[in-house]
């Protein structure tokens, strides 16, 4: 049985009370000393494990991020069809525990960093990639190349629209309505198609 170091459960800590500040006042009200204090912890032990605050809400976001990959593993693991892989990576990037108002108001906080911070920018191409990689194992089979890739972009994009929307309007989109946008939209799109050879 692996065991846990005590520095990695602090660590991790600090990346969930950064997570809860930046739902409550987006980075510029999530101070260092507001995490340390939102963890029991003093500045000092926050600065200890990271550098800046930068770095910390950098870690943040993969802290978030990595509910939402979780989540999504967990539904493909289960898929059995096309169709149900394309599902579980819709759905789990719609989990009831994630897809709320505060949550939303965190990644846009932290969104809005990722043109003048090179490491959020990496962080949100890695997370667009894995996406991608995702829907294309779902639509292999389902679109011809270059198709699966533009529904995949819209997918994406879709996705991302819906949480900027229920971050903005809090109440706007419910996870149900959400979900449906985008399988609509995927529907439509494979509405009019044969099935693709396999090996093509």
């Amino acid at each position: 049985m692996k065991l846990t170091r005590l520095s990695d459960i602090r660590r991790k800590e600090l990346r969930q009370a950064a997570l809860i500040l930046l739902e409550r006042e987006g980075i510029a009200g999530a101070t260092l000393e507001k995490v340390a204090a939102q963890a029991g912890a003093s500045k000092g032990i926050v600065l200890h494990y990271f550098r800046n605050k930068r770095e910390l809400f950098e870690h943040a976001m993969r802290e978030g991020n990595a509910v939402l990959r979780d989540a999504v593993i967990a539904r493909l693991k289960r898929a059995r069809t096309p169709l149900e892989r394309l599902d579980a990576v819709i759905e789990g990037n719609f989990e009831p525990d994630q897809f709320r108002p505060p949550l939303c108001h965190a990644w846009l906080s932290l969104c809005a960093e990722v043109p003048h911070d090179e490491k959020l920018a990496r962080i949100q191409r890695v997370i667009h990639a894995r996406m991608r990689s995702n829907l294309l194992s779902g639509l292999r089979g389902l679109a011809p190349p270059q198709e699966a890739d533009e529904i995949a972009l819209g997918v994406t994009a879709l996705i991302d629209g819906l949480w900027l929307r229920l971050g903005l309007q809090p109440g706007s989109v419910t996870r149900e309505q959400a979900i449906r946008q985008v399988k609509n939209y995927v529907g439509g799109r494979l509405a009019m198609r044969e099935p693709v050879p396999a090996g093509a």
